[in-house]
């Protein structure tokens, strides 16, 4: 049964530390990808890596596609935990890596589940094609374009201790780190 993990929130610093590589795909892992899929549905993200559950191992989920179902109407919600979603297509990434980018950048306002409220502006190649294992542990190529490339980056990111408000000004960064430790007091 999958469960909703605690996020870890900015300016927590184990979201600068970079994850480590899989080594073994088990029962284990497979349960963790589960959840995060559950944790990022529940907070309504379309990506959420690993270290974000505060675990420093290189696994990402996404899902760009879903829909929040309005229309959920149950009476047991013991099971559900609040998360109602429909059209979920939630795919799972192990050790991925971005092996070539397009030379066009484009921006995109990014927010994160790690830094709520917090949007900006962040110039990213358009496209790019990542190599990783799925859920079985077969080895796919892929090339992503749109959301799922700037989603596919961002995460990536996250597994290198690298946050999108890395890719703003220091001023920017700044205001944001200040008002999300402000709102968490």
């Amino acid at each position: 049964m999958e469960k909703i993990l605690p996020l870890i929130i900015a300016p927590d610093p184990i979201l600068k530390r970079i994850s480590q590589p899989v080594e073994k795909i088990d029962d284990e892992l497979k349960s963790l990808m589960k959840n995060m899929v559950k944790t990022m549905y529940f907070q309504q993200g379309v990506g959420l890596a690993a270290v974000q559950v505060g675990v420093l191992k290189r696994v990402l989920v996404m899902d760009v596609d879903y829909e929040i179902d309005e229309n959920s109407n149950h009476i047991n919600h013991k099971n559900c935990d609040g998360v109602h979603v429909k059209n979920t297509n939630p795919r799972y990434f192990i050790n991925p890596e971005i092996i070539s980018k397009s030379k066009n950048d484009k921006s995109y306002n990014e927010g994160c589940l790690s830094f709520p409220g917090a949007r900006a502006e962040v110039y990213r190649p358009e496209s790019v094609v990542v190599k990783y294992l799925d859920y079985e542990g077969k080895i796919q190529e892929e090339e992503m374009t749109d959301l799922m490339s700037v989603c596919i980056q961002h995460e990536i990111d996250h597994l290198n201790g690298i946050t999108f408000v890395d890719h703003i000004s220091r001023l920017k960064r700044d205001l944001i780190i200040k008002k999300i430790k402000k709102n968490s007091q």
